[in-house]
């Protein structure tokens, strides 16, 4: 049998790389991308180990194949993760020091304007600017902290958009690995009779890991909320450490400086985009049908929390889910750490 050694000039053979193998546990989960191009390799393996061959099977160069082949044995799964794009030679600030104070000082007078009138008022001024100077200079002072935010009262409307002190949006490349990485939260209204009564269901779940943790109370306020989340952080069977909400006025106030106590990471999603929270949402539909729409209406709140304290203990441990391979989130996780 042909061993990478034989294939790449200078490459491990592959007694050297079983031992790297058993690391790959320990290494956070490989991307989809990443997963594609372990497929090419597994395949190449077990087709007679013929570059050729794989080339033509997947459609790819033989060049490529052999850079995919060389990155695994030298890093696993994880040296087939996509690499840094990012050029050699970036280019740099073409303005100087006075033109960027001149921007920060027009900027701090007039915070609701943009680069296309600050251009015009910066060449009034003697400086030679065009328009995406100004947009990169007023980008550069955003990404350093310095640019001051406009005054978003209304007065026609006598209301003022609220600026969270502690909740931020999820920045692009926050990817959850790990089971805690990011857990989901969200409340929805829950109908038990015909008379109108109404509670108020909360549940989250760890993206990752699928585990769901779920209350039930009279009202959705900050109080609740932040009542719910100390009781996500104590029955949640692995570290939290960021949190993904609504807008929902629940998870202002007090929710968000418990978060802030705790040092949890809060992410707040965009205006009408609930589809950034899918698995939570999921797992709304989830206890709906599966408990409250099964539900016989319970005479207390009390008797109603012990109840789905039963199904959250059903769902976790007794209910396969079909996105972990049919495992319950506890057999999961346990394989996941028997793997680690």
């Amino acid at each position: 049998m042909q061993t990478y050694g034989s294939i790449i000039p200078g490459g491990p053979t592959l007694a050297r790389m079983l031992p790297r193998a058993a690391s790959e546990a320990r290494d956070p989960p490989p991307s989809r991308e990443a997963k594609r191009r372990l497929a090419v390799v597994r395949w190449h393996e077990g087709h007679g180990w013929r570059v050729s061959l794989t080339a033509r099977h997947f459609g790819l160069s033989r060049s490529t194949v052999y850079d995919w082949l060389r990155r695994f044995g030298q890093g696993g799964a994880q040296g087939l993760e996509e690499l840094s794009r990012r050029p050699r030679n970036v280019r740099q600030p073409t303005w100087s020091q006075d033109v960027e104070q001149a921007v920060l000082a027009l900027r701090e007078q007039h915070p609701r304007w943009g680069k296309d009138k600050l251009a015009v008022l910066l060449r009034d001024q003697g400086h030679t600017v065009s328009v995406s100077m100004v947009g990169r200079i007023l980008a550069r002072l955003k990404r350093q902290g310095r640019l001051p935010l406009a005054d978003l009262r209304d007065p026609w409307m006598g209301s003022r958009v609220q600026i969270r002190p502690y909740a931020t949006r999820k920045p692009r490349d926050y990817l959850p690995q790990l089971p805690g990485d990011l857990v989901q939260i969200d409340s929805a209204d829950v109908r038990l009779d015909h008379e109108g009564h109404t509670y108020k269901h909360f549940s989250a779940r760890d993206v990752v890991s699928r585990w769901d943790v779920l209350g039930v109370y009279s009202r959705a306020t900050a109080a609740t909320a932040r009542e719910f989340l100390d009781a996500v952080i104590q029955r949640m069977p692995v570290p939290v450490r960021a949190i993904q909400v609504d807008g929902g006025s629940e998870f202002k106030a007090e929710f968000e400086e418990a978060c802030r106590a705790k040092g949890l990471k809060l992410f707040v999603l965009p205006p009408r985009s609930p589809k950034l929270n899918g698995c939570v949402e999921r797992a709304q539909r989830t206890h709906k049908e599966e408990f409250y729409q099964m539900l016989d209406p319970p005479d207390s709140l009390e008797e109603l929390r012990r109840l789905l304290l039963t199904q959250e203990l059903c769902y976790n441990t007794v209910r396969p889910h079909q996105a972990l391979g049919q495992l319950t989130p506890q057999q999961w996780l346990l394989a996941s750490r028997e793997r680690g």
